[in-house]
């Protein structure tokens, strides 16, 4: 007996479908011998189910925050990379209990995608006979005509593909990646909006029998491409030339701002994700050359770049959405490094049936070209009004400019000015006189603690530098030393660039003091009570006018009451002998006798008081 065996569902199926045509073959007669004549197994698209097999799992639903799942992860779901279910148990097969064997696996759909974009559509099939390497067909069925099926593309037939797809196909804007034997893609490089349809994957039988299903379908709809980009105006702070994009130019330790705006009109539940990204410059852009800098996930999850990660922890790096479309990013410290393209980025995201999130549009838009104009490049240092030649006593002024283009000091920058001191001839910067720090606050360096010295502000950059009276060890090299800071996280701030003068030589006379002392004792002899007059002869050669003298050693005084040894003399040794009175001598015998004579007195009294009172006891 002959009976015509079907794929189950009604469709028969044969060896394959004719390329380019999408017709598929009459049903294969099958000899079957009256004694192995079995009820005709039904057909199962998705499971069956049979006491040895349980259906498969719902996919797992993705957090809305990941990103897409590449295709090996999506068959990975499907089952088409795990391990194959187990075959029936024996016995079931001896009953003719049993459940289809060949089984094609699509996504679940509808699928929502952008016109212009890309999309991959995974495909694959398990429970086959014959080798590892099946082929795929893949078809499209328009909602114009549902009834037609449109061959797009073969894995074993290069002409199979329609007049339609044929152009699409040979550019390789439309082709079959292999993943591996019963696994494939179906990609799409820019869909079009005739593309929207049902997609359906079928593969060719190499089966001994025609059981289990051998296609599978998926719809795919194709929305307008509504999504926009473009750059909203920059804050007030920076510099900026009206050119298109626009450049600004930052100082150093200054915050950057740059605003985006980002809306899409797409009917579909979609969710939005915006990011800043910089390219270095002279560099083009690409994928690869465009470092991301902050970004708003798609649910609303704010991530920075590698490089990034630690200012955005810190608080130096803000992201924010201010209303519903416009986005602003904040880099606060502008550092060196910061200069370059910054471009925003736009990503709309759509969440497929089977819970997974797929990116379905992009665009990109150029917000600026942003200098950042370092303060090592700007800061500049001169000291006035030259070489200086003064006398001890004499007052000395010296005067700093600090210039550049430079912030004014405030919220971002600020800076300290000293003045430094090197004696002629020894080597490096010298040591630290004076210096007014970054709050204003002045302070003297080791050694001159105690002298009139004086460090102001006199103008917006000019400093003075002001000794009440100079001392010969003033003498020697000045230069005045400038810091530029930058305030970084946690309002600490951070050195940024620091220059010194050229040395300014200062002159101080010497004036040399010459001291001679003769020292005698007058009137011979001096005895106890009596007045010694010590003489003694000074002499002086040299020095200033009006120099004040003691008697000991030769002190300078100055104006300001500070005071240095400017010489000093010892005169020969002088020899003083004390002499005694007469009544010195009576003196001491005198406290010796009252001594003895207490000291007898008071135990001829404790004899006598003892004894009385033995007595007195007895009567």
């Amino acid at each position: 007996m002959v009976f015509p065996v079907a794929e189950a569902g009604g469709t028969a199926v044969g060896g394959g479908r004719a390329g380019g045509g999408g017709k598929k073959e009459g049903p294969r007669l099958l000899p079957l011998r009256s004694a192995q004549l079995r009820a005709p197994t039904p057909r199962c698209s998705a499971w069956c189910p049979s006491p040895g097999h349980a259906p498969p799992e719902p996919p797992a639903t993705q957090n809305p925050s990941r990103p897409p799942e590449p295709p090996q992860s999506s068959l990975r779901r499907m089952g088409a990379l795990g391990p194959k279910p187990p075959p029936p148990p024996l016995l079931l097969l001896m009953l003719g209990v049993g459940c289809c064997a060949r089984e094609v696996l699509v996504p679940e759909g509808p699928l929502y995608r952008v016109a212009g974009t890309a999309i991959s559509i995974p495909c694959n099939v398990s429970g086959y006979d014959g080798p590892a390497q099946q082929d795929f067909e893949w078809f499209l069925y328009r909602p114009e005509a549902p009834e037609a099926a449109l061959g797009i593309v073969s894995t074993r037939d290069a002409g199979f593909s329609y007049a339609v797809f044929g152009p699409r196909v040979a550019a390789g804007e439309v082709h079959v990646q292999r993943l591996q034997g019963d696994a494939v893609l179906l990609k799409i490089a820019r869909l079009q909006a005739q593309d929207a349809g049902i997609y359906e994957c079928y593969t060719p039988s190499t089966d001994a029998r025609y059981l289990g299903s051998y296609s599978g379908k998926v719809e795919l709809r194709v929305l307008p491409d509504l999504l926009q980009v473009s750059a909203t105006p920059p804050g007030p702070r920076g510099r900026q030339a009206p050119v298109s994009p626009p450049r600004l130019t930052v100082h150093e330790g200054q915050e950057l701002a740059l605003g985006c705006l980002a809306r899409t009109s797409t009917q579909k539940h979609t969710h939005l994700a915006v990011s800043f990204g910089r390219v270095v410059p002279e560099v083009p852009v690409g994928r690869a050359t465009l470092q991301e800098v902050v970004g708003l996930r798609p649910d609303l999850a704010v991530e920075a770049g590698a490089p990034y990660a630690e200012r955005l922890a810190a608080g130096e790096l803000r992201l924010g959405k201010e209303g519903t479309e416009r986005y602003r990013m904040v880099v606060g410290g502008a550092q060196a490094e910061d200069a370059g393209t910054y471009h925003c980025t736009a990503t709309e995201w759509i969440q497929d049936p089977d819970g997974s999130w797929a990116q379905i549009a992009e665009k990109r838009a150029v917000l600026a070209h942003v200098d950042v104009q370092t303060l090592s490049s700007q800061l500049a240092v001169t000291v006035g009004p030259g070489e200086r030649r003064i006398g001890p006593g004499e007052p000395l002024e010296l005067l700093c400019n600090v210039s550049g283009a430079l912030p004014p000091p405030g919220q971002h920058a600020a800076y300290s000015v000293g003045w430094e001191m090197a004696p002629a001839g020894a080597p490096g910067p010298g040591r630290l006189v004076a210096q007014l720090d970054t709050e204003g606050v002045g302070s003297l360096g080791p050694g001159y603690e105690g002298r009139h010295i004086a460090m102001e502000k006199v103008a917006s950059r000019t400093y003075r530098l002001r000794l009440e009276a100079a001392r010969p060890g003033d003498a020697g090299t000045y230069r005045c030393l400038a810091k530029a800071y930058v305030r970084g996280s946690g309002a600490r701030l951070r050195e940024a660039a620091s220059a010194r003068s050229r040395p300014l030589p200062v002159h101080v006379r010497e004036e040399g003091v010459v001291l001679e002392a003769v020292a005698w004792l007058a009137g011979g002899t001096v005895y106890r009570g009596e007045t010694a007059s010590l003489l003694c002869n000074i002499s002086v050669r040299g020095g200033p006018p009006g120099l004040r003298l003691a008697a000991s050693c030769a002190w300078v005084q100055h104006a300001d009451y500070s005071w240095y040894q400017a010489g000093s003399a010892r005169s020969g040794p002088v020899t003083v002998y004390p002499y005694t009175h007469a009544l010195d001598t009576l003196f001491v015998p005198l406290l010796v006798g009252a001594g003895v004579a207490l000291v007898i007195g008071a135990t001829i009294l404790g004899t006598i008081t003892c004894c009385f009172m033995k007595r007195l006891r007895k009567r």
